[in-house]
């Protein structure tokens, strides 16, 4: 029996992927580096472990492919595991791309997609925007208790968009290869958001003022290696995407979630609604 192997599958995108495959009775298998207890569904796999990949590919005609944060090198670290892939008989990828890597040929996801469009495989772009849960992770602990969001947007916009619908357009590809083979969908938000409106909405969500404190990049890096506790490569990659959106760069919305999925995406009102207990002090 043919399957999907769905890399990533803890993250927020592939956890959406994986509960919607599970939902509509959709064979798949997790792809993990170490294999949990209890989970008989998931298969070891590491990127960068030759010995994994025959294993993990094993019967399987589909591949979500998520490239790890520590990867930076994927013409070494990534390419040949997706390359073992097509070998092994995978047919079709959906690659979990980046809002603009068709422009921007710096970030890594350009060489992915690059390779995927002159391999034999048929692939699907999911070229998502900034997502909301960036706001409920990364920068948790800012909201959470110190009541700010510190980053060097200046008074930019940028499209939001939900890792749901992001994991949905994902799906949706991978349980019709046919219908969304060679295409790329940039998945975004209904609306471009400012940080100040931002904080505007977290503050009438959560019953608390939250401020947006406009800060220059080298404030920003300090507060995110000192405060946040982020890796410098992580540090150097967020400067230059809120640098894109200080630059009025990140503001492109698209009707692409409406056009797969049937209807709207979710908006950060909605967002902020559902998750505010994330937001919640814990002391």
């Amino acid at each position: 029996m043919s399957t999907i192997l769905v890399t990533g599958a803890s993250g927020n995108v592939g956890a959406a992927v994986v509960r919607i495959l599970t939902a509509a009775g959709v064979d798949h298998r997790r792809a993990d580096r170490h294999s949990p207890a209890g989970h008989g569904d998931t298969v070891v796999f590491d990127f960068t472990d030759p010995a994994t990949w025959a294993g993990a590919f094993e019967g399987v005609h589909s591949l979500f492919l998520v490239r790890p944060p520590a990867i930076g090198n994927v013409t070494r670290d990534l390419l040949p595991a997706v390359a073992a892939a097509r070998e092994a008989g995978v047919r079709h990828v959906v690659f979990l791309s980046l809002q603009g890597a068709d422009k921007n040929k710096v970030v890594p996801h350009a060489k992915v997609e690059k390779w995927l469009r002159s391999s034999d495989m048929t692939w699907t772009f999911v070229r998502a925007s900034f997502f909301h849960q960036n706001l409920s992770t990364t920068h948790l602990t800012d909201i959470r208790d110190r009541d700010e969001i510190l980053v060097p947007a200046g008074r930019g916009a940028t499209a939001f968009v939900d890792a749901e619908d992001v994991g949905a357009v994902a799906a949706a590809a991978l349980m019709d290869p046919a219908a969304h083979a060679d295409r790329a969908w940039t998945v975004t938000g209904p609306r471009a958001l400012t940080y100040d409106e931002i904080a505007a909405i977290l503050t009438v969500e959560l019953g608390r003022p939250i401020r947006y404190r406009h800060a220059s990049i080298w404030r920003y890096a300090r507060h995110a290696r000192s405060v946040l506790g982020m890796p410098w490569g992580m540090v150097i990659v967020t400067t230059a995407i809120y640098t894109t959106a200080r630059l009025g760069m990140a503001a492109g919305l698209t009707n692409e979630v409406r056009t797969v999925l049937g209807r709207d995406p979710i908006d950060f009102v909605d967002f902020a609604r559902r998750e505010r207990a994330l937001w919640r002090p814990t002391t």
